[in-house]
């Protein structure tokens, strides 16, 4: 008996991404809640059909399958609501980094070569500093109010559908293409498509135990991020709300209060908000929901994470690990090995299949340091428009991820170093070679190199180890007032050390094993500090 599908049933019927899943819970259960946001609830109903009327508004002005649509936007439902509308047209949504300066952003949105970008209000000051470096941008939709010249998005999801009817849209479309700092300099454009992020729902759902509807989950990492959108992902799989929590300065007995009035049971944090969370006065006093604390994007030390289990003595501890690339978790650390494995970033999760090898490509045995290689249903397409980076980093038939690792006996990795030259401060990630460029360009500057330093509260921050020219100096303040409009404030350096000469190695690289032992045995020949 043939187990052919016959070729009267359309693709469609068997399609599985977020714009069928909130279809699925839109008939199922269409009052209750998808998303809250400052107490505003959106029903699964609403969801739907904000979804439609957004994508048939773009598709009136000219988005059509495979066309990028730029958000550069704070959390808040529409945001959301904006991806679904754009993925429903098989359009591709493209976040953008709301700490980046305006000459970093028009870089992402000539190499996207989109014209169209959906701006918060708050932020539609920063389009005009984007317009004066790049004209690419044509149309201006804003969430609120619309100046001149541009849309309201409100008024877009008010227009009527029109007969409107979405394409269909297979698995392997491109849905996001997510921009990371490159390693030369430039930000790739990771492009993930909707089984990418079906792949995150399975591992989070697992992760996090998810069995039933009454979870309630708690969104605080910026949706521009794929910490962001990844979180949410398994929340439509299974149809649980999404509490939204608004991006500002960090205020942790808000954020108490919020778990507190909405109940949550699930929430994610960076090690460095965690610390302030646990230093609350108020925390002991709350009356908390929560089952699963989870965190990650930069290490967290013993002590806090005996805090964190002494604050919430009832929930469990979760970290997980990854990258962009792999949207994003690769390796997941839970409850009680938290401590009894410190320092691991967990097991290789069992969606993925890794490796972790040597230079000539053979696996290491355990114990030994090698770089950890990965493949599977989490791995994105590949870099937006840049064949060349995308064949190396699959060198091989695997995604290179540039950690080096050392695994036990057990399959708990630790990271040692980092292949790339790569820097995590507060979550974010800082390539050293795009703030060396921009350094380099500095009058007074003969020479520069950027490392890492760890810091209690960062995790780590970006050094600059300079050599200056004859009879110039600067100070550190100096230098990042300077860098103000060329390079996003996370990514300048928060320490200067003065050199005479930078330590090379025999072919003419800095040696930056050299500054950085240097920078631990305090040999500076003179350090200044933010």
């Amino acid at each position: 008996m043939s187990d052919q599908i016959p070729s009267a049933i359309p693709a469609a019927t068997r399609r599985n991404h977020w714009m069928n899943q909130v279809a699925t819970h839109s008939e199922m259960k269409p009052d209750d809640t998808a998303f809250k946001y400052l107490g505003d609830v959106t029903t699964w109903r609403q969801t739907a059909e904000k979804m439609d009327s957004f994508a048939a508004a773009l598709a009136r002005r000219g988005v059509g399958f495979g066309d990028r649509v730029l958000l550069l936007t704070l959390n808040r439902p529409e945001v959301v609501l904006s991806v679904f509308g754009i993925n429903r047209l098989g359009a591709i949504a493209v976040p953008l980094n709301i700490r980046l300066t305006p000459p970093e952003i028009a870089y992402i949105v000539d190499d996207a070569d989109a014209d169209i970008l959906i701006v918060d209000g708050p932020l539609a000051p920063l389009v005009g500093a984007v317009a004066q470096v790049t004209d690419r941008i044509t149309r201006v939709i804003v969430i609120g109010e619309a100046g001149d010249g541009q849309e309201s998005w409100d008024d877009l999801v008010a227009e009527d559908l029109d007969g409107f009817e979405a394409p269909d849209v297979p698995e392997d479309t491109t849905c996001l293409i997510m921009y990371t700092s490159g390693t030369t300099g430039r930000p790739k454009g990771a492009m993930l498509d909707h089984i990418n992020l079906f792949a995150q729902s399975l591992t989070l759902l697992r992760v996090n135990q998810v069995f039933g509807e009454d979870d309630i989950a708690f969104m605080t990492a910026p949706l521009f991020h794929i910490a962001g959108l990844g979180s949410i992902a398994p929340n439509f799989v299974i149809g649980i709300p999404t509490v939204i929590h608004p991006l500002g300065a960090f205020n942790p007995t808000e954020l108490l209060d919020a778990w507190e009035t909405e109940k949550a049971t699930i929430v994610f944090n960076v090690p460095q908000q965690w610390q302030v969370i646990c230093a609350d006065p108020t925390i002991a006093d709350r009356d908390l929901y929560l089952r699963i604390i989870s965190w990650g994007a930069a290490p967290a030390s013993d002590t806090l994470l005996r805090q964190m289990a002494d604050c919430f003595p009832k929930a469990t501890n979760v970290a997980v690990f990854g990258q962009t690339e792999m949207t994003p978790i690769t390796c997941a650390l839970s409850g009680e090995d938290s401590l009894r494995k410190l320092g691991s970033v967990g097991r290789p999760i069992p969606t993925l299949q890794y490796r972790v090898v040597d230079e000539n490509f053979d696996d290491v045995p355990r114990g030994e340091v090698g770089e950890i290689v990965y493949r599977g249903p989490n791995l994105m397409k590949g870099y937006w428009r840049k064949p060349t980076e995308t064949t190396e980093v699959f060198e091989g038939g695997w995604f290179h991820s540039g950690d080096l690792v050392r695994q036990d006996d057990e399959g708990f990795v630790w990271v040692v170093d980092r292949k790339k030259d790569m820097i995590i401060s507060g979550g974010e990630n800082i390539y050293c070679a795009e703030v060396e460029n921009v350094l380099a360009a500095h009058p007074k500057v003969l020479d520069a190199a950027v490392y890492g330093r760890a810091d209690e509260r960062w995790g780590e921050i970006p050094v600059a180890a300079v050599a200056v020219r004859p009879g110039e100096e600067f100070t550190l303040e100096e230098l990042q007032s300077w860098l103000g409009d060329k390079l996003a404030r996370f990514k300048q350096p928060k320490a200067l050390v003065f050199m005479d000469a930078l330590p090379r190695n025999a072919g003419g690289k800095v040696n930056k094993v050299a500054l950085r032992a240097a920078d631990r045995e305090h040999v500076d020949s003179k350090v200044s500090v933010a």
